[in-house]
């Protein structure tokens, strides 16, 4: 590939959608902000991980092929902070078309070097502000228009699907959806529920799951929520007419560094809440903030026995 020319691969989205509906349990990657940060590389908000991309690519790469080669089989490109909005606090707001693609670049050549079958590679949408903190959701227009173009710029660099993950209103769930189904992508939806199966915003969590069915999402899912709180979700995550999914966190949101780790959860305990979200019916698994290559290694292994 020359330099400063970048051609997508094939898209994946049609064998990403079968294995979600009919094949074993899509198991996803852990965490990337937190581990750039347990790794050495400083990241404070507001641009988060989204600096990593140029100043340490090489240790973004690592860690996408840290998961790589314990067995997952989706790699999430660090397109967290990649939106125009948030870009634009630190003087980056006219990168975000290549700083998306820049993530998913490394990302595909991380998933490409993979030991084994090549992972899907995913994109991020998340909320426009922060994912903790309804209240800042902005009004409608900007929602449809700011989501359309993260959703544009991963289409372009060529994910196979995209996470519509940690959305804390029902509202801008819906905005980020349709924005990806205008692109032709596979969407999965995920909510963030802090206590019980509520939303941030105070949404139940089954009429949202409903919403996003209605509006045509491929999965429904849960993310960086406490573990112990997982159970309180699954019941609405079940009995929506989506496939579901749980990622969950260790840690707690950090106002400086975006999200404060926690090694308090071994990744054979981890192994053992995400064996019992599976049981319950789960179809897509994986780690959010805080977990690491060892966690989802440990997952990996639990699922390949079963």
């Amino acid at each position: 590939m020359r330099a400063g020319v970048y051609r997508p691969v094939e898209n994946r989205g049609g064998e990403l959608l079968d294995r979600i509906r009919s094949g074993p349990p899509l198991l996803l990657d852990g965490a990337t902000g937190t581990e750039l940060e347990r790794r050495g590389v400083p990241t404070p908000l507001p641009l988060w991980s989204a600096p990593a991309l140029f100043d340490t690519p090489e240790i973004v790469e690592a860690i996408h092929l840290d998961y790589a080669a314990v067995g997952v089989d989706a790699l999430t490109a660090n397109t967290f902070r990649t939106q125009r909005r948030t870009l634009s606090r630190g003087g980056w707001g006219d990168r975000a078309g290549e700083t998306t693609r820049r993530a998913v670049e490394i990302a595909r050549r991380a998933a490409a070097r993979a030991p084994g079958a090549t992972p899907f590679v995913l994109g991020s949408a998340p909320p426009l502000e922060d994912c903790y903190r309804p209240d800042l959701v902005p009004e409608p227009s900007s929602l449809a228009r700011e989501h359309a173009e993260h959703a544009e710029h991963l289409a372009g660099a060529g994910v196979d699907g995209v996470l519509v993950e940690t959305m804390n209103t029902v509202i801008e769930a819906l905005a980020a959806l349709r924005a990806v189904r205008a692109t032709g992508l596979p969407a999965l939806v995920s909510f963030v529920c802090w206590e019980g199966a509520t939303l941030l915003s105070g949404e139940a969590l089954a009429g949202a799951a409903d919403a996003v069915a209605g509006e045509g999402a491929d999965a429904v899912m849960v993310n960086c929520l406490p573990t112990a709180n997982v159970a309180a979700c699954l019941p609405d995550l079940a009995r929506c007419a989506l496939p579901f999914g749980v990622y969950a966190n260790l840690g707690a949101p950090d106002d400086d560094d975006g999200f404060r780790r926690s090694d308090d959860c071994t990744p054979e305990t981890f192994a053992d809440h995400a064996s019992a979200w599976r049981d319950a019916g789960a179809r897509i698994l994986g780690g959010c903030c805080g977990t690491t290559p060892e966690h989802l290694g440990a997952l990996a292994r639990r699922l390949s026995k079963v």
